[in-house]
């Protein structure tokens, strides 16, 4: 069965009203703007700049999330590290009860200013849900399952690769789902140290006092976290089926 075949008319036509919506909100403020202040703040060119690189945060971090994260929670699923795994869990539970601002303020000096700081953080935030769900998901494989693919001559490589990640796979979607939706809303950070993305608008608008700006900042961040979520769902369904 092609991939075509596999979709559903409501895995397109979902995804296509959340950007109609989203895009006729923008097309209405930047032709109908306040006054002046939301027409220099809020035009074609700076919403398209914001959305690619807000775009361009999410992506690369979450990215960095699930090659860090997906591997590290299959080796602290192994026996011979399974003693690690309170440590390890417990130390991105810290990085997480760290405020996002807090995180960028520390590392800015090292980093710099710019979108690496913003991504950094991002990162560190992404961790937690796809960790947590990549040990759960494998841990909740039935052992029964496990030896019966031993008794018949599958290997360690194997039966994680065939038996153990295809069944723990809804698991660990669900927390790559959550991780990107985290992600979404505190990219809006990355505006406070050069990083860009649609955090310039909802603080522009905010200083200028107009709701038009900072509302279709925050509107594009809701449909992108629709999107994203929407997007991984139909791709986790695709590859339980």
């Amino acid at each position: 069965m092609t991939l075509i075949k596999r979709l559903r008319w409501t895995d397109i036509i979902l995804p296509l009203v959340v950007v109609a919506a989203a895009l006729a909100f923008g097309i209405y403020v930047i032709k109908n703007p306040m006054d002046n202040m939301v027409a220099n703040y809020i035009t074609p060119k700076l919403v398209t700049s914001a959305l690619r690189r807000h775009l361009y945060l999410i992506v690369v971090s979450s990215f960095m999330a699930i090659c860090t994260s997906v591997p590290l929670g299959i080796i602290l699923t192994r026996p011979a590290f399974r003693k690690l795994t309170p440590y390890v869990v417990g130390l991105v539970n810290i990085c997480q009860t760290v405020p996002s601002l807090a995180v960028i303020a520390l590392f800015v000096g090292i980093l710099g200013i710019g979108s690496r700081t913003a991504i950094f953080a991002l990162w560190i935030y992404s961790l937690l849900p796809i960790l947590n769900n990549t040990i759960a998901g494998i841990d909740s494989v039935d052992p029964a399952i496990i030896d019966s693919a031993r008794g018949m001559g599958m290997t360690k490589l194997k039966i994680l690769w065939n038996v153990e990640l295809p069944l723990a796979m809804p698991v660990i979607m669900a927390g790559i789902r959550t991780a990107v939706v985290i992600n979404v809303a505190t990219a809006i950070i990355a505006a406070y140290v050069g990083g860009g993305g649609l955090g310039d608008i909802i603080i522009a608008g905010k200083n200028i006092n107009r709701w038009q700006a900072w509302s279709l900042g925050a509107i594009l961040a809701t449909c992108i976290a629709l999107l994203f979520d929407h997007i991984l769902g139909v791709v986790e369904r695709i590859l339980t089926e």
